[in-house]
């Protein structure tokens, strides 16, 4: 079934189960991705340079507005009934379920001076839960969205990447950066979004690996990971706390020219040193891959991808058992190349590969993974496809 047959589809199961909810048609149906990042992970906390492309996989929402302070939420995915709040209630921190993702939108929509005054939201998402695709986001955006158009608040897409990220981390409690958010948001099909997370400028780089003889594989080790969790949060502060002994306003501004002399005045802080390392490189790494895709050398960003996860292994030290195989089997199998993605502690792997060898590769990984012991991953491609948008 090709994306646009099953994203109409999609659309439709929702609305007609809204109707069963609700006892109403909704008033709109919409759309968001995830997302895969290509390159520049753990930069955008840092001010620095990212690179995803958006999922065919999205979140659906069938929404409709209230006009009583009454929030009510359903999840297809979720074992549980309709879930009611009033949209006075909603206090940040206090929501430990999958509720806090859209009821956190309203939170921060309405802390923005934004008038909304409820809503009826029934849920659906194809992006892979704890995977590193950013599932979290896509719920943000989607409802971010429908309640934006519904209530005719006018706000664009990096403006709703940012409230979206403000109730991830206020709301929520994660300390996410803007990349998921803004991925989900303004990504365009056939493209790479090079994003600048200092300032949100944006440039689509065009990213058609099959008109090449190439495929981006996704592979999700289905070991599952938390952002809200302890670790993503201490790299952060490690992160912070490199900038200030550095003085700078953030990592993002030490150029790579002068990372030596930086680590040496970072002396003995060897954990900081790790992580300003891994930042300064990674951004150096995203110029280099989009330079090489604008002047047609696709295949050249393989070894940025290796690089960029053994930096992320032994400098940011995010990696697991499981996506390192991935990494060395694939690459051992005939990869151009391949990385983890996401914020890492498990999740998903990407691997860039020659069309012709991705049967070749992806048996190498499965067999792998049975020889150690893993769970069997899952293995799709990833097709840089459409941001969120409206559609029903």
């Amino acid at each position: 079934m090709s994306e646009s047959i099953a994203g109409e589809a999609a659309a439709g199961a929702v609305g007609e189960r809204f109707r069963e909810l609700y006892g109403a048609e909704p008033q709109g149906v919409w759309a968001a991705p995830g997302r895969v990042n290509l390159i520049g992970e753990h930069t955008d906390y840092n001010d620095g340079f990212v690179m995803p492309f958006a999922l065919p996989h999205t979140a659906v929402a069938a929404v409709s507005r209230r006009d009583d302070g009454v929030l009510r939420l359903h999840s297809a995915d979720v074992a549980a009934p309709v879930v009611e709040v009033t949209v006075d209630s909603l206090t940040p921190g206090a929501d430990k379920n999958w509720t806090a993702y859209p009821a956190g939108v309203v939170w921060a929509l309405r802390e923005a001076g934004h008038a909304v005054t409820g809503a009826d939201i029934h849920l659906a998402s194809t992006v892979p839960a704890g995977a590193g695709l950013s599932s979290s986001a896509a719920l943000e955006v989607v409802v971010a969205l429908a309640l934006n158009d519904l209530y005719a608040l006018g706000l664009r897409g990096w403006q709703l990447a940012r409230l979206c990220q403000r109730a991830e981390n206020v709301y929520v409690g994660a300390p996410v950066g803007i990349m998921d958010q803004t991925a989900s948001a303004c990504c365009e099909s056939g493209h790479a979004l090079f994003l600048d997370t200092r300032d949100l400028s944006q440039r689509q780089i065009p990213f058609d690996l099959a008109a090449e003889g190439m495929r981006l594989l996704v592979v999700d080790t289905r070991v599952k990971h938390s952002h809200s969790e302890g670790e993503y949060g201490k790299r952060r502060v490690g992160c912070e706390k490199g900038a200030a002994l550095l003085g700078v306003d953030a990592l993002r501004d030490i150029p790579y020219a002068e990372l030596d002399a930086a680590l040496e005045r970072l002396g003995d802080e060897e954990e900081v040193r790790r992580l300003v390392r891994h930042v300064v490189t990674e951004d150096a790494r995203v110029d280099r891959v989009v330079a090489l895709l604008e002047s047609g050398d696709t295949r050249a960003i393989g070894p940025l991808l290796v690089a960029g996860h053994a930096s992320l292994r032994d400098d940011f030290r995010v990696s697991c058992p499981e996506l390192d195989l991935v990494v060395d089997t694939a690459v051992a199998a005939g990869a151009l190349g391949a990385r983890m993605t996401g914020g890492g502690f498990g999740g998903s792997a990407i691997v860039l590969a020659e069309t012709t060898d991705v049967d070749t590769i992806t048996k190498a990984v499965e067999e792998a993974f049975a020889t150690a012991g893993f769970k069997t991953p899952r293995v799709f491609e990833a097709v840089p496809s459409a941001g969120a948008r409206r559609v029903a």
